[in-house]
């Protein structure tokens, strides 16, 4: 409240205890705004105790008091009476130190007041009530600027809670509700004539109030529709028919310039009989959402023209059933059946020859996680073969994560006889004479195709590149060909030879004893390579590395065998050179490297090494820390820091999680204990911590252990636990609330939660999950899913955290659209304990600064 122009009166205590009176509001029970607010003093001042204090006839008496242990004391020792005497802001730095207050018995008394500021409370009728005063048991220099401009606030906002108490009556917030509604709110007579026009009845139908009091509601309908509505109005003023009960109607509005637009209207009788009542009707003006969804129509009817018009085949299938969902025109037509035919069946029914190796190549897209293309052979019913390229993907659907598989198939078959074409006409490398590129492509499909076992040598020459650079491409080539010509003898007859790059060769092997047969002549093309290549410039010394693959254990697809020969052959480089290497599936290096991640991980955890990071939550509001979220940080004697989605995943996969998970709620909750005792700790969990059963005995060891108060920890779990076993899930979730401990719900908006879980469990706090913060500026979309977040939060009493801020502009938009809290690099990045506890220590160094929306 804004009293830079409240009355300036005469001093009279007769009319200043005749107002606190009035104000009805000596020896109340306390009220928590009262008392978060004396605490909020007491925390941005830094001092040990505030209060709230009124001064009457003969007392002081503290309608709220924060670290005071009475309710009330004599007037003549009240340092409050001073500032209501002068009303003004006082400041005393050194109360033993000032005459009018260094024999107060609240002075001289063991721990007495040193430090004293007080802002008197100056009510809207010009008198002054007491003050919001601040004292600690240490001197200070006085306040800041800042400090005092604060203190000034906070009276006047203690100020404003005492007067607006008296307006708490239900008819005066109903009164202020209807004024403040953006939907319009309309009242008329039993004869139809406005009694009631509330501002945005003015600001939606285009008419200010003087104009449609008096006036017949019919100035708010199209004449075309006039009937109707009399006939509904007369149903609502009688007390039936549509809309007396609160529903909505669609109809058609009237503004003042003769323009119609769509509304919903509800409608309800007030008045007890006649002459008395009438009818009321909340208009709302649903312009903008029917213009929304008619783009989302045309959106559909766009989006369904596209797909079914689309050129290449597009199907979705079911990851479960495996049945088909939907085949657009284009699949319809490539497979040669009818939709009708082909939805709610499996590959394995339609194609008996073929669909079991459909569902197998579904099956590793589903595994993999990840888009895959896979290329195959298709007949139709009328014999013709078509050859389709398809690329498959597991997409979420409503019901669950990964619910369906999406694939478009491209028909390559016109492409496999032109590359047939090409290859009868030039299938041999002009410089060697060995099959070339193309030739070595077919004959792998093909072989592949067929599913013949064959063994197959991928040999790279060692050091051609150095040739080539020293005595350039002409002694190269001779190279080249000499190389060709004992590899072509070293060969066997049941095999082939392809030159695919420059010193890039393929050996195929084909018949029985595969492995040992291709053990044997990489071993001879080795020695044969080994010797030295006579030039007429140069005697060139070359040798070679070799990958081995061994179809079809190393490989059923052409893909699979050409990334395990590279595979090999990288081994085998690796190995030194003239070296030769069996592709096994431990060469592929990432799982390699993760197997000796997880033990480096298990003996990390063992010596309890990993560590935390804190990054502070901000309150919206105050710009103060209220929390930190606890961040897990490995930094490895090797490797360095390793990202925490990597070790984590590994954790999970090798049993250690919980574990894991045990040490550093420990170590979050020990950190904590030290911290100002308004400020929490948040902690993530592994949804495996909630299936190993142990969960609530670590979370009370780890409370127990550090001495921290329950209420000080909060918990954070994601959306996608909560589906996974909903019942058992919400049974730990309710055991670790009877803890007293608080639960918080992270990444809101991206996972698969159902809002019927928040009316089973009641989260403390909702956490926005940072794509929609990335996009709030520049998205409508992302806005209105944060706007729906924190309607929710303020509907059912949570806290609505923004995380991931990092723009000016997102920390704006948020603060503006009623997010609580907030967090992101904009605020601070993650720090180490030791920082963390020195911004503590300096909180107003560390704060943000709160806005309010206009």
């Amino acid at each position: 409240m804004d009293l830079s122009n409240a009355p300036s009166i005469p001093f009279s205590e007769a009319g200043r205890l005749s107002a606190l009176l009035d104000l009805e509001i000596l020896d109340t029970p306390a009220e928590r705004d009262f008392d978060e607010l004396t605490r909020l003093a007491a925390t941005a001042l830094g001092v040990a105790s505030s209060a709230i204090s009124l001064i009457d006839k003969d007392r002081q008496w503290f309608k709220a008091r924060h670290g005071i242990p009475f309710t009330e004391t004599p007037r003549d020792v009240a340092f409050c009476n001073s500032a209501v005497a002068s009303r003004d802001l006082l400041v005393v730095p050194d109360a033993t130190l000032d005459e009018r207050f260094s024999s107060n018995p609240l002075v001289s008394q063991e721990g007495g007041i040193r430090f004293y500021a007080g802002a008197p409370l100056i009510a809207t009728s010009g008198h002054c009530l007491g003050a919001l005063c601040v004292f600690d048991p240490v001197a200070r220099e006085g306040l800041t600027e800042a400090q005092r401009a604060m203190l000034m606030d906070l009276a006047r906002l203690a100020t404003d809670l005492i007067e607006c108490r008296r307006l708490r009556n239900m008819g005066e917030i109903a009164a202020r509700v209807v004024d403040a509604t953006s939907d319009a709110v309309v009242a008329a007579d039993r004869k139809g004539t406005v009694v009631y026009w509330n501002p945005a009845a003015e600001r939606i139908f285009g008419r200010s109030r003087e104009e449609a009091l008096g006036r017949h509601v019919d100035m708010i309908i199209p004449a075309r529709l006039a009937k109707d509505y009399r006939e509904m109005f007369e149903r609502a003023t009688a007390g039936g028919g549509r809309g007396d009960l609160g529903g909505f109607v669609e109809m058609a509005g009237l503004r003042a310039d003769s323009s119609e637009f769509p509304i919903e209207i509800s409608l309800a009788r007030w008045g007890s009989g006649s002459p008395v009542g009438g009818f009321a009707a909340i208009i709302r003006d649903i312009t903008a959402r029917k213009a929304v969804e008619r783009e989302r129509e045309h959106t559909q009817s766009f989006l369904d023209t596209v797909v079914t018009n689309l050129p290449a085949m597009l199907f979705v299938k079911d990851t479960q059933t495996r049945q088909y969902l939907m085949v657009n025109q284009a699949g319809e037509d490539a497979i040669g059946r009818p939709a009708s035919e082909i939805i709610g069946h499996t590959d394995r029914e339609l194609f008996p020859r073929n669909g079991a190796d459909y569902e197998r190549r579904d099956s590793e897209t589903i595994a993999s996680g990840s888009a895959k293309v896979f290329e195959s052979e298709f007949i139709r019913d009328d014999g013709q073969s078509v050859h389709f390229r398809t690329i498959r993907k597991v997409i979420d659907g409503p019901d669950r994560p990964g619910q369906y598989l999406l694939g478009i198939s491209e028909d390559v078959t016109a492409t496999r006889l032109a590359e047939a074409e090409v290859l009868r006409l030039a299938h041999y490398d002009s410089l060697t004479g060995l099959l070339n590129r193309t030739s070595f492509t077919d004959g792998l499909y093909g072989l592949v195709r067929k599913g013949e076992p064959f063994a197959m040598l991928s040999i790279d020459l060692d050091r051609f590149k150095a040739i080539n650079d020293q005595f350039g491409h002409p002694v190269g080539d001779v190279v080249l060909s000499q190389v060709a010509d004992r590899l072509s003898e070293a060969v066997p007859q049941e095999g082939w030879v392809a030159r695919i790059g420059g010193d890039e060769f393929i050996v195929f092997l084909t018949g029985a004893q595969l492995r040992e047969r291709a053990d044997e002549l990489a071993s001879s093309i080795l020695n044969s390579l080994a010797d030295p290549f006579p030039t007429d410039r140069v005697v060139a010394h070359v040798g070679a590395s070799i990958g081995i693959v061994l179809m079809p254990q190393d490989g059923s697809t052409t893909e699979q065998l050409r990334e395990n020969v590279d595979l090999a052959l990288y081994r085998a480089k690796r190995m030194g050179k003239g070296k030769a290497c069996f592709f096994n599936p431990e060469m592929d290096a990432d799982a390699q490297d993760r197997r000796k991640l997880e033990t480096e991980l298990r003996e990390a955890v063992e010596r309890d090494e990993l560590d935390l990071a804190y990054q502070p939550i901000f309150s919206a509001r105050t710009g103060q820390i209220t929390s930190a979220e606890a961040l897990a940080r490995w930094t490895h004697p090797d490797r360095g820091p390793i990202r925490p989605d990597i070790f984590i995943s590994v954790a999970e996969e090798c049993g250690l999680i919980d574990r894991l998970g045990e040490q550093l709620l420990r170590r979050a909750c020990c950190a904590a204990q030290s911290w100002p005792d308004h400020v929490r700790v948040a902690v993530n969990l592994s949804p495996l911590q909630f299936h190993s059963g142990r969960l609530i005995e670590t979370v009370r060891r780890a409370i127990d252990s550090s001495g921290i108060r329950a209420n000080r920890l909060q918990l954070e779990v994601t959306e996608g636990l909560v589906i996974q076993d909903v019942d058992r899930t919400f049974q730990q979730l309710e055991e670790l609330r009877a803890l007293g401990i608080q639960v918080l719900i992270d990444d809101f908006g991206v996972g698969y939660s159902s809002l019927s879980y928040f009316q089973r469990f009641p989260f403390d706090k909702v956490k926005i999950d940072k794509s929609f913060v990335d996009e709030i500026a520049t998205s409508r979309t992302a806005k209105a899913i944060v706007q729906a977040v924190v309607g929710l939060g303020s509907a059912l009493g949570m806290g609505v955290v923004a995380e991931g801020i990092e723009t000016e502009e997102q920390m704006r938009l948020l603060i503006e659209g009623g997010c609580t809290h907030l967090q992101g690099y904009l605020l601070s990045k993650p720090v180490s304990a030791h920082v963390f506890q020195q911004m503590l220590a300096r909180p107003h160094n560390f704060g943000i600064k709160a806005t309010r929306a206009a």
